[in-house]
């Protein structure tokens, strides 16, 4: 079997897994210059869906993008740009390590108590996240690993704040632009969603807390964003700023700035696996990639249903044949 036809049977294979259980799906594997997209459920390379947390990528490339050109820096406090807690610095809030809650104070609670809110983000206006903060005590920042969206959303407003864009013209002018990505950017339509149980969903709008998961695009976009991960690009710096900082979280894994990264067992292949997964009400992302073998992953889906076992399958069968 030559590499093509390889690539096209592990892609079908990953499709076989998730199609019975979602929606709709769209996979594509990506290795060597070559890209094998393969879908179900009447889902095509186009179809634009919300990626939600995978937006945390995008907004922490748009930090390490203006911290190249010198706008700001990675160790610039958030009190700079938004009234805060003392010793949260951009790179903090980009590592998960800020000390900062999941969510905004209350939400928890709400959340457990109604999983099923419709929108659960709306409320998040810029006032509303400000007079949040000045109620939470953060752990100190910098000790330790702790995902959240809160911190994340906060960077996206205050790099929002920062250049006098919203933030969905501000990742459009730092990433989509350069890249080509004509179909992702926040707000718009989507094409019809569902929940877990293929039952249908409305899209999330998540104010301005949109750097932690507001962003909606297309396999075909993705794509073009994980291939800018792979090899030269416009972004090509502010990728390897990216990914070169490192938060060791235990011996195995490491947070980037906004990516997750893995190192697997040598008896594995020891091969990296640098990645990231979102969910909304009605719809599942995951976008992984290995730098050192050059291959990559996606995976859209119009199912709030996780597809992370056969993603990540599909990117450790491409680093052992790459």
């Amino acid at each position: 079997m030559d590499a093509v036809s390889d690539l096209d049977e592990l892609t079908r294979e990953t499709v076989e897994q998730l199609e019975p259980h979602r929606h709709g799906v769209v996979v594509a594997a990506l290795t060597g210059g070559d890209t094998t997209v393969r879908t179900a459920g009447g889902l095509t390379a186009d179809t634009r869906l919300e990626i939600g947390s995978v937006t945390k990528v995008f907004t922490s490339l748009v930090l390490a993008r203006l911290a190249e050109a010198g706008e700001v820096r990675l160790e610039q406090p958030l009190r700079d740009f938004l009234p805060a807690p003392a010793g949260i610095t951009l790179r903090h809030l980009a590592t998960h390590t800020s000390g900062l809650p999941r969510l905004p104070k209350g939400m928890l609670l709400k959340a457990l108590l109604r999983p099923n809110t419709p929108d659960p983000y709306a409320h998040c206006t810029a006032d509303f996240l400000i007079a949040n903060l000045s109620r939470i005590r953060p752990a100190p920042p910098g000790s330790r690993f702790r995902y959240s969206n809160l911190g994340a959303g906060l960077l996206g407003l205050a790099l929002s704040r920062h250049t006098g864009l919203s933030y969905g013209d501000l990742v459009t002018r730092e990433v989509g632009t350069p890249l080509g990505l004509s179909s992702t950017g926040a707000g718009g339509p989507v094409a019809p969603e569902h929940d877990a149980k293929r039952r249908p969903a409305g899209p999330w709008d998540l104010a301005d807390l949109a750097g932690a998961g507001g962003l909606r695009s297309t396999a075909a976009d993705l794509v073009r964003f994980v291939g800018a991960h792979l090899g030269e690009s416009p972004v090509a710096g502010a990728v390897r700023l990216a990914l070169g900082v490192e938060h060791r979280v235990n011996p195995f894994l490491t947070v980037r700035l906004g990516w997750m990264a893995q190192r697997m067992h040598p008896k594995l292949g020891g091969h990296l696996q640098i990645y990231h997964n979102g969910q909304t009400g009605g719809a599942y992302a995951f976008t992984g990639f290995d730098p050192e073998k050059g291959v990559g992953v996606v995976v859209v889906s119009d199912t709030a249903r996780s597809v992370d076992g056969p993603a990540m399958e599909l990117l450790r069968g491409l680093q052992s044949r790459a």
